[in-house]
């Protein structure tokens, strides 16, 4: 078995920023314990898979070590890869998802991506959180729709110095979690560790965006927002909120290309 794979830079136009997912385009589906393995073998935060459906494309996500139910920045370079490199012309794509139907459009140098928010609730703050994550905690959203807890300190500054003890982390709550605050630059800032999924920190997240927006939507009291991923990557994201919609905004580029070979 020969099969193609892609390797794009999300939410970025420079190579070496934004988050890099692999893609693997197919005609059928593979079994899951060898998407799985090829996620592995990839060991970069997600492998995305796709095959042709009569709306567009079913799409799955793969981190290294499980699959997951939603992810913006393999979304978006599965569009970039139909649209620069496979020959796809139409308006826009459709991909069917385990999160429902996600529409991505092209504009301008980049796509929009049509996704679902999740509402974040306030919960009651685990003890010793701030010494765990070194940066001062203000409370602590968590949200039954998302994988991810908000965490929200003061400032860009304890975003960027934060350094989570994961094994500590795991022990208590959130397992999984944006550590978000206000920036003077952008409307919000955050990053995004995921160690349950073999993730310690993700460079950029799409997904994480549904949650993050709407709650800075209604503490901002706007719904066009701008927001930074201060990972040592890095990436920009627009944010347009339409209801229980977000219209998420990011530019991709290809790395590399090549062939898997399974014997």
């Amino acid at each position: 078995m020969n099969l193609p794979i892609y390797q794009v830079d999300a939410f970025s136009d420079e190579l070496f920023g934004g988050n890099p997912a692999a893609i693997v385009p197919l005609e059928k589906w593979l079994p899951d314990d060898l998407m799985q393995k090829i996620a592995a073998e990839n060991n970069l935060a997600e492998t995305a898979f796709f095959v042709p459906t009569q709306k567009g494309f079913h799409l799955r996500w793969f981190t290294p070590t499980v699959e997951i139910p939603l992810c913006g920045h393999a979304t978006l370079a599965s569009a970039f890869l139909l649209y620069n490199k496979l020959g796809y012309s139409a308006d826009a794509v459709t991909f069917e998802t385990t999160s429902g139907d996600l529409i991505v459009r092209r504009k301008d140098d980049g796509f929009i991506m049509d996704f679902p928010t999740s509402k974040a609730h306030p919960v009651a703050t685990p003890d010793g959180l701030d010494q765990i994550i070194d940066a001062k905690v203000n409370g602590v959203l968590t949200c039954e729709q998302s994988i991810f807890s908000l965490v929200l300190t003061d400032s860009e500054e304890d975003v960027i110095k934060a350094k989570p003890d994961f094994n500590t982390l795991m022990k208590i709550a959130p397992g999984n979690f944006i550590l978000t605050a206000p920036s003077e630059k952008y409307d919000f800032v955050s990053r995004v560790f995921v160690p349950e999924h073999g993730i310690p920190e993700d460079p950029v997240t799409g997904s994480a965006h549904c949650v993050s927006a709407p709650y800075w939507a209604e503490k901002l009291g706007k719904t066009e927002l701008s927001a930074r991923q201060v990972s040592e990557r890095g990436g920009d994201i627009l944010c347009s909120l339409r209801g229980d919609r977000v219209d998420l905004f990011g530019k991709a580029v290809l790395y590399l290309e090549g062939r898997i070979n399974i014997s």
